[in-house]
């Protein structure tokens, strides 16, 4: 009876077999899958961070400058101008540079691409972002 028990184990072992290597490449793909989309994800996040970074950056010294040359001008269209420029300049430096899980994130981005639009508007310019990032590529020495 001993040797019996034996060959169901052996039997049940040659049975179960594909199923236990199926079990085991299951996880060992999910294990790699994983660390391949943690991977993939913080390339992801890098390089959208740094494309809202420029484009924050770009808003930020556009609107500085524009308001370096508005600033000793005491015409009353030049007031509503400065105005405009120093509430984009405060709605980029509350931005929260340093939190990656800011919930608002969105929100705010739209928030400071709409006061641009409007900075642009008033300031006769064009207000399309990738427009000026493209000519400063074409200089060449």
């Amino acid at each position: 009876m001993a040797s019996g028990c034996k060959s169901e184990d052996l039997f049940d072992s040659i049975v179960m077999a594909d199923d236990r290597y199926r079990c085991e490449g299951f996880q060992e793909g999910f294990e790699e899958g994983t660390r391949q989309g943690l991977i993939e994800g913080r390339n992801h996040g890098a390089t959208h961070g740094a494309r809202l970074s420029a484009e924050l950056s770009f808003y930020y010294g556009f609107a500085f400058t524009w308001k370096c040359i508005f600033q000793n001008n005491p015409e009353t269209k030049t007031r509503k101008k400065l105005k405009a420029l120093e509430a984009l300049l405060a709605l980029i430096q509350s931005f929260p540079h340093d939190d990656p899980q800011y919930g608002n994130l969105q929100e705010d981005v739209t928030k400071v691409r709409a006061k641009f639009r409007q900075v642009c508007s008033l300031l006769n310019v064009p207000s399309d972002f990738r427009e000026y990032i493209s000519k400063g590529s074409e200089m060449s020495f």
